[in-house]
């Protein structure tokens, strides 16, 4: 399909896609939106930026159309990630349509999402946490849902929210339609689907390994100590807005410090950050007020943001998988973009994982290219304790330290009479001191035949 026409969905929805500009559908949706219009589960995996919002939000939309009573549940891994899904949802909803929703995430005020649920909101759009914390309050209720997706699985699954998906899936009837889709495909999302789905119609679209064809990547070896000397010069070098990936968040914030000092425009966002702080950091890098955003991996994933020409790794993720979604925030919708990677000696092992989850066929190369990895590792035979400490014959001998110095040449007049020492009266003038006979020098002390040690008594009285 060329056109969002051409699927069956209501009128007043085609005109809100028109009214956004979408033309031509992305292949996840081609495949994805007439299976779930026809009412049946979806496991769908495909590359970060593909479309996978749309892909889930313009069926569920229409369903709650034609179906009044019905509700729609979307669970996202982070609060970015909700948000940014809710905004694409409420872009659909014209007030034609006239749905009305609810944001449910951690670090916004409770009783705002309280007066959200008490207008009747048929779409609920947030995170797992948040979500657990209505159902104990009893402010949330799910018997009505028909219409359930999990968005981004294998990174809530990594972010341990596996005992609270399975406690929303409790109060979700089992009589519902469920969309579960994500970047990669692990063994712990294929259990769950087996458990959870019903006959699921599985789809997939391009690699979930294999980064998107229009990022250029690049990698540059350098020391440690040098690292962020060459940040300095890329941000220099490079033109249009860059994204800084940092493994802590104590760093982010460090280099922000820093960057701000040398009067460059940047701002940071990690997990510490109120929600409102980071609403406020995200809409000034959209707008191009922040030229420069430094993240750790909570902006891996979610982030949807056109204008990011370049993606630099500062560090390695603590992951290979979220290598590929930390590129992926670049050459968003058919753009292009650009990534860069800072390697290290302590980056290797991560690197080599890396390489391999990106490029099945790699192969070790052997000589100059493998010099960078065998930096870091000693050479087995250069410390052998068997060897250094016995000879040919098996005894064990020790080296003997001659004390040798080195000749002083001097201009001054009051040595030119002096000779040099041999090492002979050096070793004489050494053997003068004996220490043993320091060792009895008190031993012969004399003491009073009355000598008593006076313990110390406390007065009770």
């Amino acid at each position: 399909m060329q056109n969002f026409n051409l699927f069956k969905i209501e009128k007043s929805l085609k005109t809100s896609i028109d009214l956004m500009n979408f033309k031509e559908p992305t292949p996840i949706q081609i495949q994805a939106i007439p299976v779930a219009l026809e009412g049946k589960d979806i496991l769908g995996t495909a590359q970060t930026g593909t479309g996978k919002t749309l892909a889930f939000s313009i069926p569920l939309i229409n369903k709650l159309i034609l179906d009044k009573n019905a509700f729609a549940l979307v669970t996202c891994p982070t609060r970015e990630l909700a948000t940014q899904v809710m905004s694409a949802i409420k872009d659909l909803i014209s007030d034609k349509i006239n749905i009305k929703t609810a944001l449910l995430i951690g670090g916004e005020s409770m009783h705002k999402q309280l007066r959200q649920l008490g207008k009747r909101s048929r779409l609920i759009v947030g995170t797992p946490g948040r979500i657990n914390d209505h159902l104990k309050r009893k402010s949330l209720n799910l018997s009505a849902t028909k219409y359930l997706v999990l968005d981004e699985t294998d990174r809530m699954l990594d972010m341990g929210f596996t005992p609270q998906i399975e406690m929303i899936l409790k109060f979700v009837p089992k009589d519902h339609q469920t969309l579960l889709f994500s970047a990669t495909l692990p063994n712990d999302i294929v259990r769950i689907s087996q458990r959870y789905l019903t006959k699921p119609v599985r789809i997939s679209v391009g690699s979930t390994t294999v980064p998107i064809a229009k990022i250029k990547q690049e990698t540059l070896q350098l020391n440690k100590d040098n690292k962020y000397n060459e940040l300095i010069n890329q941000l220099l070098s490079r033109k249009g807005s860059i994204l800084v990936f940092v493994k802590t968040k104590r760093n982010a914030d460090r280099m922000v410090k820093r960057l701000k000092e040398e009067d460059h425009s940047a701002d940071a966002i990690h997990g510490d950050l109120r929600q409102s702080k980071r609403d406020r950091v995200i809409n000034a890098f959209k707008k191009g007020v922040k030229r420069i955003l430094v993240a750790t991996d909570v902006a891996a994933r979610g982030l949807d943001i056109p204008l990011i020409q370049h993606v630099i790794n500062y560090d390695l993720p603590q992951v290979p998988e979220d290598y590929v979604h930390r590129i992926g925030r670049t050459a968003r919708a058919g753009s292009e973009g650009s990534a860069l990677t800072f390697l290290t000696q302590s980056d290797r092992l991560m690197w080599k994982a890396i390489t391999r989850l990106i490029n099945p066929n790699y192969k070790e190369e052997s000589g100059r290219n493998l010099r960078f990895y065998r930096a870091g590792k000693k050479n087995k035979n250069s410390y052998n304790k068997k060897r250094k400490f016995r000879d040919k014959k098996g005894k064990k001998f020790f080296f003997k330290n001659d004390y040798a110095t080195t000749k002083v040449y001097t201009n001054n007049p009051k040595y030119f009479s002096k000779e040099t020492e041999d090492d002979t009266s050096r070793n004489d003038r050494r053997k003068k001191f004996n220490f043993k006979k320091r060792k009895n020098r008190f031993k012969n002390r004399s003491r009073p035949k009355a000598f008593k040690f006076k313990k110390f008594r406390k007065n009770r009285n």
